[in-house]
């Protein structure tokens, strides 16, 4: 392989990493050195050459190599700040789970998912109960606490897969992908379960939660809208029939 050969398929590799080429030519064949250059080489020598002339161009290649490496660390350093500036833009402060935005941008790539496969899944809309009363009695500080511990008992309870949300106030959003109604409403009782179990004072006995589930329609619309306008309403008539339940169609869980 000549050495211009070389050159291009280190070039090529080196992915992340600057490797200094110098080129050794004859004096007789100078007119490669320019085919060489073209191919990324750095500079050249001409054959023979002597000890301190090596020296010069090895003390060349050492200060273009730590440039290299200096320009090659700051990309990455900001690279990871935009990753983490783009993570705290898409992060609810209080909780630590996902904000709307977040929600919005996920649930759009499971629409175009079940647009295109028919893949299902489906969302619980969850709401502490009587969150207000708890904010009156205990304060707004302890009110924070408990949308905390809340939100940390459905990210506990949750797949890798699945995406934790807050939706707003006191309501927060748990999508299941490729799951249907029935085992959307089993996992959100679970959750609905160990927020009980957490046993948080309450002046109505301890904090609970109720939520209603949803299943994305198949169809040819897959209303985003709709489905989050069901999974609302089931919410309104699990709070309408006593709160601290979980509530789905055709399917619903009541173990209080």
């Amino acid at each position: 392989m000549a050495g211009p050969e070389l050159c291009r398929r280190v070039r090529a590799s080196a992915a992340g990493r600057y490797v200094y080429f110098i080129l050794l030519t004859s004096l007789d064949h100078r007119e490669h050195v320019v085919e060489g250059m073209h191919a990324g080489a750095d500079d050249y020598l001409t054959k023979t050459f002597g000890h301190d002339e090596l020296q010069a161009r090895l003390i060349a290649a050492a200060r273009v190599t730590a440039l290299h490496q200096r320009l090659a660390r700051q990309q990455e350093e900001l690279e990871q700040l935009n990753a983490q500036l783009f993570d705290s833009s898409r992060t609810d402060h209080l909780t630590g789970v996902g904000n709307r935005l977040r929600q919005d941008e996920d649930l759009g790539t499971l629409i175009a998912r079940t647009r295109r496969y028919g893949q299902v899944f489906s969302v619980a809309l969850f709401d502490v109960d009587h969150f207000k009363a708890y904010n009156d009695t205990f304060g707004h500080l302890a009110g924070d606490d408990v949308l905390r511990k809340v939100a940390e008992t459905l990210v506990d309870e949750s797949r890798e897969l699945d995406g934790v949300y807050r939706y707003g106030g006191e309501e927060l959003l748990v999508v299941f992908p490729e799951q249907v109604l029935e085992r959307a409403a089993d996992a959100a009782e679970r959750m609905r379960t160990n927020v009980q179990a957490l046993a948080i004072p309450h002046s109505q006995g301890v904090v609970t939660v109720s939520a209603g589930i949803a299943e994305i329609e198949r169809d040819g619309a897959c209303d985003l809208d709709g489905l989050l306008q069901r999974a609302d309403k089931r919410l309104y008539e699990a709070k309408a029939r006593g709160r601290n339940r979980v509530l789905a169609v055709p399917h619903s869980v009541s173990r209080v």
